[in-house]
């Protein structure tokens, strides 16, 4: 069954800031209460809009700015199947995978508003069903699958103690 890319903003820079807002950095939120927040400043009501398992789309840069692990932490708490964009913030990228936020490093300039998408993580193909159009998804170390796999790095230690089976 697809997943949708219900949001689609296919500009570059997109920062943490513009995900989620400095002014929840430092309150103790939980993650729920965090995602009614993701985008505020630019989409009303956007954790409303997302359903379980959809897609994001962006351009390049995705997460840049200030480090902000929040920011990724809201996202993966909207629902979202995973985050597509053309590349991300390093920082932003490590703090999504300690999260257990997947992301995805494809072209996007072909992938509209509500397109409908099917993701095969083995073969590391996007294909958008909506144009007939597969993507080549960057293929994610295994380290980093094993961590999303799990929730997270912190869900990773939980369930298996240590990192004695990465090495």
């Amino acid at each position: 069954m697809p997943n949708f890319s219900h949001r689609v903003r296919k500009q570059n820079d997109i920062t943490t800031d513009c995900i989620l807002p400095e002014k929840y950095k430092f309150n103790t939120w939980t993650e729920k209460e965090l995602a009614q927040h993701v985008f505020e400043n630019t989409e009303e009501a956007f954790h409303e809009k997302v359903k379980e398992g959809d897609f994001f789309v962006a351009g390049a840069n995705f997460g840049c700015g200030p480090s902000r692990e929040q920011a990724a932490l809201a996202l993966k708490a909207t629902g979202l199947r995973a985050v597509i964009a053309k590349s991300y913030d390093r920082i932003f990228y490590r703090n999504a995978v300690n999260a257990g936020l997947c992301l995805l490093e494809c072209e996007t300039n072909y992938i509209d508003d509500m397109d409908e998408l099917d993701l095969d993580a083995e073969k590391n193909i996007l294909f958008n069903r909506s144009k007939g159009v597969n993507f080549e998804v960057k293929p994610m170390p295994v380290i980093m699958r094993k961590f999303m796999a799990s929730g997270g790095v912190i869900e990773y230690l939980k369930q298996y103690g240590d990192f004695e089976d990465l090495v």
